[in-house]
């Protein structure tokens, strides 16, 4: 086979998954406002997804908080600025790396297990088996999962950042003697409303694009153990990729909306 023609055996199937996806999506948005609600499977993927990832986002979130601020503490005591730690580690954290981070974190732990959940249960045959007893295994397996990880996120993420200023205050309270009444008022002081809001929406379009990702991956997957096993990395490389596309457009437009 020629080069141009392995290019575009490429380009169509890489535009065939781009129209697999996006009709995935549209019928998860026809789905989600249709009745039944499956309430009770919602609530356990909240849990699923939210509390057992509260431990690993805390933990990175408190040692981004540590890392990124000794790093950045020699480099601010050469210019003599030092007093402007709180509000340069609170913005970065906020604004970009604390998003970007847990996102990533939660697309490891919360994607793959979607997909290889998902996936398992296509490949025993257990979502065909829904299917014939009357079931809609869409709405229970899919559209659940997508709306809990869309709302866990944003609360994941929240979380992180505080947690990541928490560990920066000790470092600057071991290092610089600042007391954390003085470090969280600077912090505060820096941060306003227009630097926690883009975060928080762009944070509502990582959960769900994990989602999506992590669900279509597992539902369309192909038959054996193999098909799981790149169910599952398909979905935490495809997330990966659009999470840091998402990041670009949602930087984009904040900076063009300021600027107006």
């Amino acid at each position: 086979m020629s080069k141009k023609n392995t290019i575009t055996t490429k380009a169509k199937l890489f535009l065939d998954e781009v129209g697999d996806i996006t009709y995935f999506a549209i019928r998860f948005f026809r789905e989600v406002f249709t009745s039944p609600f499956e309430r009770k499977e919602f609530l356990r993927q909240c849990y699923q997804m939210g509390n057992r990832s509260l431990v690993l986002v805390g933990v990175t979130g408190f040692i981004l908080g540590l890392v990124f601020t000794l790093q950045s503490r020699p480099t601010l005591a050469e210019l003599g600025a030092t007093s402007w730690m709180p509000s340069m580690v609170s913005l970065s954290i906020v604004r970009e790396i604390g998003p970007v981070i847990f996102a990533l974190i939660c697309a490891g732990r919360i994607g793959s297990g979607i997909g290889a959940e998902l996936g398992s249960m296509k490949v025993t045959e257990q979502i065909d088996a829904m299917e014939v007893s009357g079931t809609n295994p869409f709405k229970y397996l899919v559209v659940t999962r997508i709306l809990a990880t869309t709302l866990m996120l944003p609360l994941l993420i929240l979380m992180g950042d505080a947690i990541a200023l928490f560990g920066s205050a000790i470092i600057e309270n071991l290092k610089g003697e600042v007391s954390y009444l003085l470090y969280f008022n600077k912090v505060f002081d820096a941060l306003q409303f227009s630097d926690l809001l883009p975060a928080t929406i762009k944070s509502f379009f990582f959960g769900f694009v994990i989602g999506l990702i992590g669900c279509y991956k597992g539902y369309n997957c192909s038959k054996g153990t193999v098909g799981v096993g790149k169910a599952s990395n398909d979905a935490v490389v495809y997330t990966s990729m659009l999470l840091f596309v998402i990041d670009f457009i949602a930087v984009f437009i904040t900076d063009i909306f300021f600027e107006i």
